[in-house]
């Protein structure tokens, strides 16, 4: 997902993430997760490749916009950008552990347990209730001069640590303090409409959810909306107005690694098991698997199908045919199902 957790709207709306569910009191009482808890330090990290925000010689290069292109590129494979580099779960996972050490050395041994989107944490409210920021109405928190574009974590302790003093992120989603106004920008740039609401999200609806979470076949009616998003999408955090402040990682761990931020969907279906566990080493990506790898790929080929002449030249549609064809009898059903309906369209 863009890379927060969301907030679900109504029941089974999780899909089959039923973890959301199972620890639901958990999820909104630390000390019920970790018995002992007094306190929650929550951090956030950018994870906006540097290079993704380089810009031209008259510095009015847009990286938005260049994402935006990608999205209308029926042959481009669009990796959402969190994903596009090293696996965020270790990477903050262990500046956490560290905050943690430098802390026992300032005041001495206390109990702690990190936590980075690996166990049923609230961690968008924790954070809000921080003073990180507040939930904007794609569910993601925000922040004034950081937009949405960082992952969070959190380190519970068993010590009362000061806590920060309120700021107007505390407030509740439809005061003036939520800083989102009128504006449905990402309401409406949902290709799924799967935010139903303001702050409400449907997983089942959600291209991240079905592109990652998701095992087992895409619902039909919903992979012509899912266009050539590979793995997660970044559409409502694109149209944030709050984004133009989107910071540059400040880590190496986020640059961009084997050319994900250009590349094209026959490239990527053409490789075999050995390359895409070699090739995703070290990636949130590999976490999928192979199988739900190549079953997105089909369905961005399709639709690369389905496109308008005038936006496929016909020897990129033969490749394109020529590369599902080779797959028609993959050995898993999954990805056979998914091939042949791409191949309805050619």
């Amino acid at each position: 997902m863009p890379k927060q957790p969301r907030r679900l709207a109504g029941s089974r709306c999780h899909g089959e993430m039923d973890y959301m569910a199972k620890h639901g009191m958990k999820r909104a009482r630390p000390a019920e997760l970790v018995a002992g808890t007094r306190r929650v330090i929550s951090a956030r990290l950018a994870y906006l490749p540097a290079d993704t925000l380089a810009g031209d010689a008259s510095g009015a290069f847009d990286w938005r916009a260049r994402e935006r292109a990608r999205l209308d590129d029926p042959q481009a494979a669009v990796v959402s950008i969190y994903a596009r580099g090293r696996d965020y779960h270790k990477v903050l996972r262990n500046r956490l552990q560290t905050l943690a050490e430098r802390i026992e050395r300032e005041i001495g041994a206390f109990g702690h347990r990190v936590f980075t989107d690996s166990a049923p944490v609230l961690e968008v409210e924790l954070a809000q209730k921080a003073g990180v920021g507040w939930r904007g109405k794609h569910t993601l928190l925000l922040q004034r001069d950081a937009g949405s574009l960082f992952f969070l974590g959190e380190i519970y302790v068993d010590i009362p640590v000061p806590t920060d003093a309120q700021t107007s992120s505390d407030a509740a989603p439809e005061s003036p303090g939520a800083h989102c106004g009128s504006c449905t920008r990402c309401i409406d740039a949902c290709p799924t409409g799967a935010i139903v609401e303001p702050y409400r999200v449907d997983a089942r609806r959600c291209i991240s959810y079905l592109t990652i979470e998701l095992k087992g076949s895409i619902p039909e009616p919903l992979r012509p909306l899912i266009g050539n998003r590979v793995y997660g999408c970044d559409d409502c955090q694109l149209v944030c107005p709050w984004n133009k402040f989107a910071q540059a990682a400040p880590v190496a761990d986020f640059d961009v690694r084997h050319g994900l931020d250009r590349a094209t969907l026959v490239e990527l279906f053409g490789w075999d098991a050995g390359e895409f566990d070699t090739r995703m080493q070290g990636s949130a990506i590999r976490r999928i698997g192979y199988e739900s790898w190549l079953r997105n790929l089909a369905v961005g080929l399709g639709n690369a199908l389905r496109a308008p002449a005038q936006r496929l030249a016909p020897e990129a549609r033969d490749a394109i045919v020529a590369a599902l064809r080779a797959r028609a009898d993959d050995p898993s059903p999954i990805v056979r199902e998914h091939v042949e309906w791409a191949l309805r369209a050619a």
